[in-house]
């Protein structure tokens, strides 16, 4: 794959690893429709690096305060609004850890159907839309109980689907508890924080044990892309979230969930 190309797929990754419209579906399909060699390991890591990067920077301050209450927790057994969160985001992990580990092959092979990937955009776009319009909007994200946490976790598991959307059904998860929309969507990014640094792991892994050379110039690039365009992705969504809701997004899923229906049927 040529430099350009990566970098046209590394801002898509930025671009969509944190909106609810499915990463993972447009860096499958993209490459696909537009008839580009496969984007290979190195670029996985690459922007994986990335984005995680942007996270972790953009809840620097959060997560310095969860980190030290949540080892205090450890060593006094007393919690706080903070520690409580870090559990939760440790917690809230778990399924989809045992759900990759259980059904990997199945979803790097059948599940990346273009229409599996139809279904799921338009399928998880619909629960999106009627969470967010029947969603009460009132708790924030130190209100969840373990309950909430398993519930949001199990929704997070199955986002393995390619075309649901990690950060999609975790939110839509978070607004049916009651959540408003900054808070579902906060609690949805710090619990990307686990989930992206586990997928970098198995893609380093794999790309270590493949022995491939890596090209450390397009590695910087990918990652400095993504990780820049998913910096300004978070801060610009969750600061015009409340004003414009979940429905422009709603509405590109079933767009692109009809287009690929038309296109792969």
């Amino acid at each position: 794959m040529e430099t350009w190309q990566e970098l046209i797929l590394a801002l898509i990754q930025g671009l969509t690893e944190f909106l609810p419209i499915s990463s993972s579906a447009h860096l499958i399909l993209f490459p696909q429709l537009a008839g580009w060699a496969d984007q290979g390991l190195a670029f996985d890591v690459a922007v994986h690096v990335g984005t995680l990067t942007a996270v972790v920077f953009y809840f620097r301050q959060e997560l310095a305060l969860m980190g030290r209450d949540w080892a205090r927790s450890i060593a006094t057994r007393q919690q706080t609004a903070e520690s409580r969160l870090a559990w939760g985001v440790l917690l809230g992990t778990i399924p989809v850890g045992l759900f990759g580990l259980l059904f990997k092959d199945v979803i790097e092979t059948s599940l990346r159907s273009p229409l599996v990937i139809a279904y799921a955009t338009i399928g998880f776009g619909l629960l999106l839309w009627w969470a967010d319009a029947r969603g009460r909007r009132q708790r924030d994200e130190h209100s969840l109980t373990l309950g909430d946490i398993l519930f949001i976790g199990l929704a997070q598991a199955i986002a393995l689907i390619p075309g649901t959307s990690r950060s999609g059904i975790t939110i839509t998860a978070g607004l049916m508890l009651g959540l408003t929309r900054p808070a579902a969507a906060r609690f949805s990014f710090l619990l990307s924080i686990p989930v992206i640094t586990l997928a970098g792991l198995l893609s380093m892994k794999d790309l270590i044990e493949g022995e491939t050379a890596l090209a450390w110039g397009d590695f910087a690039l990918g990652a400095a892309t993504a990780g820049v365009t998913a910096y300004l992705c978070i801060h610009f969504f969750l600061k015009l979230l409340d004003r414009i809701g979940m429905l422009p997004f709603v509405i590109y899923r079933l767009l692109l969930g009809v287009v690929l229906l038309m296109i792969f049927y």
